[in-house]
């Protein structure tokens, strides 16, 4: 409203409201591959797996997420939000990712381990260097100097995470800057677009819902019905906060005591899945990345799409690390096929919304994966929860 305000009663002087917003995204950008390096690594080099289930987590966690990215990218296709914006010129020097994916990943791949993070660092590869750093650095948990190490790497990303809410801080302002300079500018289209971008992400999260009841359906004991009920507090928190981390004591919780999972089933599900299973976050990034494409009037091939998706199961890894950092992976996800960034502060003005849906299917991922993880006999610890 003030935004709309402002952008009619300062006409002249609309494009100079946008300003504030590209610094905003500047340093969005700017915090991203750092930020990305360190969550992944962390959450690699610390995260508890073991026992018999690990496998069968991971294969979970895996077609999950590629289900959310298949459907964000299917719905974003064949609804084509982006094409009810008027197409602006792309800017000279933008380009791109073309030619086959093997090329783009080969292209991806560090020529020198900090390159990556230079003004021109490409977001694959600082991807690759940090999961082969968790993974090494894995290696050495029996090191004496692993937990000197580990200390180095959270400091690392707490400090950066403390300047990303900085700068998240200033979001308001952003999406202040952006409404008033598109109102007085005339841009008001965009805007119409992004009432169908909300519409296809709502649209790809609840058909990823539907894909967890259905597993749950055929891999548990747990019906969906007490899933859904057991967990109710879970889903409304994540809802409320946007934060699966914050919702995470009451997703184990609801899990061990409403529903009645085992320990191991409900650890695994709710606290790694945390860490792991982003999958409203990784479909909302793509579907994103297919949606600024069209607004600007860019067809991305299938190896760009792949790419994509790829990027966005990285990204939504190590999303969870990284407190109110949509916006970062958001901007990652465009960078690694070179599509404009500044189109960020755009999706910012809706993001408040979309944030809480994406995070309530976050959790229900989790619940799910723990459902699932639990097997078809019910435990005796606990009773199931009533229907």
């Amino acid at each position: 409203m003030i935004g709309s305000l402002a952008g009619i009663i300062f006409q002249e002087q609309a494009g100079e409201w946008g300003k504030p917003t590209k610094l905003v995204i500047i340093a969005i950008k700017a915090l991203a591959l750092p930020l990305i390096l360190f969550a992944i690594t962390h959450v690699l080099m610390t995260a508890q797996v073991q026992g018999a289930k690990v496998g069968k987590l991971a294969r979970l966690l895996l077609t999950n997420t590629a289900m959310a990215i298949g459907i964000g990218l299917l719905l974003a296709n064949v609804i084509q939000p982006g094409v009810h914006s008027p197409k602006p010129a792309v800017e000279a020097g933008d380009s791109v990712a073309s030619g086959s994916l093997l090329g783009m990943l080969e292209d991806s791949i560090p020529k020198s381990f900090l390159g990556p993070l230079g003004d021109q660092g490409k977001p694959l590869s600082v991807i690759v260097i940090a999961i082969v750093l968790g993974l090494a650095l894995r290696t050495q948990r029996q090191n004496p100097a692993f937990a000197t190490v580990e200390g180095l790497v959270k400091l690392a990303l707490a400090t950066l995470t403390v300047i990303l809410k900085w700068v998240v801080e200033l979001l308001p302002l952003a999406v202040l800057g952006i409404i008033a300079s598109k109102v007085g500018t005339g841009s008001t289209k965009q805007f119409a677009a992004l009432g169908w971008f909300v519409v296809t992400v709502c649209a790809g999260l609840l058909l990823q819902s539907a894909y967890y009841l259905l597993r749950v359906w055929r891999g548990s004991w747990v019906t969906p019905l007490q899933m859904l009920q057991g967990c109710r507090d879970a889903l409304l928190t994540a809802f409320s906060t946007a934060s699966s981390t914050c919702t995470m004591p009451i997703t184990y919780t609801s899990l061990r005591e409403k529903v009645g999972l085992r320990e191991d089933s409900a650890n695994l599900g709710a606290m790694v899945g945390t860490n792991f299973n982003n999958d409203g976050t990784a479909l909302y990034e793509a579907v994103a990345a297919l949606f600024v494409a069209q607004m600007v009037g860019i067809s991305l091939g299938l190896p760009a799409q792949l790419v994509i998706v790829l990027t966005s199961m990285l990204a939504a890894m190590g999303a969870a690390g990284i407190p109110e950092g949509g916006a970062a992976t958001l901007a990652l996800v465009l960078s690694s096929v070179n599509l404009p960034v500044e189109y960020v502060a755009l999706l910012l003005t809706v993001d408040w919304f979309v944030d809480r849906c994406r995070t309530m299917v976050n959790v229900m991922g989790d619940c799910a994966v723990s459902c699932i993880l639990d097997g078809k006999t019910r435990g005796s610890e606990y009773p199931a929860a009533p229907i």
